[in-house]
């Protein structure tokens, strides 16, 4: 899709957060309030307020969500749908989809990284499919087959299908989805949103160069994992 302009970086609150940061903000303030008043203590009242203000940022940290745009030429590249660890590189039987041996790169993403997902390639959606299942922990091999999770399989500019798999965790009990089969879609653009900690696994021809290490560190959007051939 040739060079994109790189553009500022801004941060701002993910969409997914509103109802709980304000209920959460409320009840923080509640509970302050009458821990305070209900009990005898000689604690000065600020000092609830620097305490919940913690735990009310940490919830806010969570639904922190990055405008990014990626600043090279997106052909044939492959960048991370989400911020995280790489926790898994081989080959794999992929025999739901594709009936062959794929390429797997996953992404660990922990309670403390960005968890708005990114389209790993310029495309189209050809399709999305949502499954339930269990809430193994998402670093675990059996997690990307077991647990609950939401395939979406694109066909890159290329011609190659790439398919793209949130993956709930043992705390993540949400994914969703925002890819619409048949959409055309484009790096920089969210795929999606899983809350609290959870994985995303991306399946590649087997053909395709790798760019990332096992343990190493990824930005969504940003850094690239792979390199699919032309």
């Amino acid at each position: 899709m040739g060079k994109r302009i790189k553009k500022l970086k801004k941060v701002r609150l993910h969409r997914e957060g509103t109802n709980t940061l304000l209920y959460s903000g409320i009840a923080i303030a509640v509970i302050a309030a009458l821990l305070w008043y209900l009990f005898d203590t000689k604690i000065p009242f600020w000092i609830f307020i620097v305490l919940f203000g913690i735990v009310y940022c940490t919830v806010v940290n969570f639904y922190r969500c990055p405008i990014r745009y990626y600043g090279g030429d997106t052909e044939n590249i492959v960048v991370a749908p989400a911020d995280g660890r790489i926790v898994v590189i081989e080959e794999v039987e992929e025999e739901k989809y594709f009936h062959d041996k794929r390429l797997m790169i996953s992404i660990f993403m922990s309670p403390f990284n960005v968890h708005a997902n990114w389209y790993p390639v310029d495309g189209r959606v050809k399709f999305v499919h949502h499954q339930n299942g269990n809430f193994h922990k998402a670093w675990l091999p059996k997690a990307s087959e077991e647990n609950e999770h939401a395939d979406v399989m694109i066909e890159a500019d290329n011609g190659q299908d790439i398919l793209c798999r949130q993956i709930a965790g043992a705390m993540a009990r949400r994914i969703v989805t925002y890819a619409k089969a048949d959409e055309d879609c484009y790096i920089d653009e969210h795929l999606g949103f899983i809350k609290l900690g959870s994985r995303v696994d991306v399946f590649l021809p087997i053909d395709s160069e790798v760019c990332v290490k096992m343990g190493q560190a990824t930005t969504g959007d940003q850094t690239v994992i792979a390199k699919l051939k032309g």
